[in-house]
């Protein structure tokens, strides 16, 4: 009798063991929860996937062409690509994110002011999605975009680490973010 009721128990502990998996972060918009994924298109109208930036530190970047504080935050912002192009963060297990990637979603209706916006503030990266909708944009929506310049802080598993960080606070969060892989 005794020896029947550990193999019960034993026999629990495992199938409870096996059965049990790693909970995901649930899909939001919030702190901890896993970046809502989309696909947009380039200023040159080639698809590219929010998720397929996987593995890097990304910065999800709300704004738009006819925005003046947008505008003087994209100074700060290349900045501080420059300034962290170089920097460690933490990544997938044996392999660190080098770099922030910015991933720009434009709010224009507008695409040749759009692409003017993005050449005369010099946003040198490739990631620079739009729906051409302006306030009406589906990637807003998702986001919950009320106002801009608005953005997400991505690490390298999909999950939002931070929001709405511009100048020195995004230096700020990302220098202490860095040190985690030290």
């Amino acid at each position: 009798m005794r020896l029947s009721l550990i193999s019960i128990v034993c026999l629990g502990l495992l199938t409870n063991c096996l059965s049990s998996k790693k909970e995901e972060a649930p899909i939001g918009i919030y702190v901890n929860n896993q970046a809502p994924d989309f696909t947009g298109n380039s200023p040159s109208d080639s698809a590219i996937t929010l998720s397929s930036l996987r593995g890097n530190l990304v910065l999800l970047d709300f704004w738009a062409s006819w925005c003046g504080p947008c505008r003087q935050e994209n100074r700060n912002l290349i900045w501080t690509v420059q300034h962290f192009s170089d920097t460690k963060f933490p990544g997938k297990k044996r392999k660190p994110s080098t770099g922030l990637t910015v991933f720009n979603v434009s709010l224009d209706s507008n695409k040749d002011r759009w692409k003017r916006a993005i050449k005369q503030d010099k946003l040198n990266w490739p990631y620079h999605v739009s729906d051409l909708k302006g306030w009406g944009s589906v990637f807003g929506a998702k986001y919950q975009v009320r106002s801009i310049p608005s953005n997400f802080l991505i690490d390298a598993k999909g999950i939002i680490i931070a929001r709405n960080l511009r100048g020195q606070k995004l230096d700020d969060f990302l220098t202490n973010y860095s040190l985690k892989e030290k």
